[in-house]
């Protein structure tokens, strides 16, 4: 694997699954584009997803044309209750995709009980995964999350049909809570794959400047590349590229990676020292504070998650990043759940951690960054 990926994400023409004829010309050809310009920085890792809406079907009239030994392909389905329909899901891509194979397939969104479930139980989805290994038809099995930590290490450590051999997560910087995880897939002999560190990670291509002046004299989105593969725990981050020119910002961490240890200490103790100047003790640390999760919380709202946006723009200014985040909360499903604070005037918190302080900081939350409801991409029909 190369310390980079090209994640398949952003390029494509739109998050529905629509017929190659309504690809309009020059989307298909800055696709191209892309894979050639990925290949050509050495990124020969190309990642996708049935769930990326024309992605598959746009590269399949592109990778059969590169030397197959030339590149590592991986695709993404998601589970389903009977593992048979995961089955004809992955049939399905790997013919939009126009391969024989892929070279890693992944079980897309372990992202709670039930998808744990669905992928994990006996005769579940990695069994059927497992079948498909055998056929030939995929490489390695791995796994895909948004998940909370400690759905994350039950996926790790599924003792069926073999467990995993990789899991595509997210740990970058600004979320580091994820890092139990990468330690026990290490503890599995696993592939440790970051997903999404400039966009979840902080949309660091649009850092404001108080982030570019505390990152100084790196790119915020450098200083974050260089922070995740300065732990040899993580093996690839993955470049979620729309055009091109994507690459060029990420490539300037390869010339750095051996002065990370002289690189990386000044900012990381200048990010540490604002975050403890502007944020409250008691805040510093939203998910070690104790909160019950959101199902268990008055109103079902996702106070670590709440806590911590708020925080982000505290320290950091990152109040774009944050309204983003924070208005998707009520709309993410099981990829990012529990609901905003929008009511939480109305609920009796004082049982919970910092009683009625926790309400203040949660009023003061959402007046800093509710704005309209956001979707995930995947269903804003764009």
């Amino acid at each position: 694997m190369p310390v980079f990926s090209c994640g398949g994400m952003r390029y494509q023409h739109q998050w529905q699954d629509v017929p190659l004829d309504q690809v309009p010309q020059a989307n298909q050809e800055n696709l191209r584009q892309t894979i050639a310009a990925a290949l050509a920085a050495g990124i020969h890792h190309i990642e996708t997803a049935r769930g990326y809406g024309s992605s598959e079907r746009q590269l399949g009239q592109i990778l059969p044309d590169y030397p197959r030994q030339a590149l590592i392909v991986q695709t993404k389905i998601g589970p389903t209750e009977n593992p048979d329909d995961f089955t004809r899901d992955f049939e399905d891509s790997l013919a939009r995709l126009r391969l024989n194979r892929v070279d890693l397939l992944a079980i897309h969104g372990i992202n709670d009980e039930q998808t744990l479930h669905m992928a994990c139980r006996p005769g579940g989805c990695l069994a059927a995964a497992r079948k498909i290994q055998e056929r030939g038809l995929a490489g390695h099995i791995g796994f895909s999350t948004h998940g909370a930590c400690e759905v994350i290490t039950q996926a790790i450590n599924c003792p069926n049909d073999g467990g995993f051999d990789y899991v595509n997560l997210h740990w970058y910087y600004i979320y580091q809570s994820n890092w139990p995880a990468v330690q026990a897939a290490i503890a599995r002999d696993m592939g440790v794959f970051i997903i999404s560190p400039s966009d979840k990670g902080g949309m660091l291509y649009d850092p404001p400047d108080a982030l570019v002046e505390l990152c100084e004299p790196l790119h915020p989105l450098v200083f974050n590349d260089l922070f995740c593969l300065s732990h040899p725990q993580v093996h690839t981050l993955s470049i979620g590229a729309s055009r091109p020119t994507d690459f060029a910002r990420h490539l300037e961490t390869l010339e750095l990676l051996d002065k990370a240890d002289t690189l990386l200490p000044p900012i990381l103790n200048r990010l540490a020292e604002c975050w403890d100047q502007r944020i409250e003790p008691e805040l510093r640390k939203p998910f070690e504070l104790g909160l019950p999760r959101w199902q268990d919380t008055p109103g079902n709202m996702n106070l670590p998650i709440i806590l911590w946006l708020r925080n982000l723009v505290k320290a950091y200014d990152m109040k774009k990043y944050a309204q983003m985040r924070y208005n998707l909360l009520g709309n993410g499903g099981h990829w990012f759940p529990g609901q905003n604070a929008a009511k939480a005037a109305e609920a009796d918190l004082s049982a919970l951690p910092l009683g009625k302080q926790l309400q203040k900081y949660l009023a003061e939350a959402h007046d800093m960054m509710a704005t309209a409801p956001v979707q995930r991409l995947s269903e804003s029909g764009k």
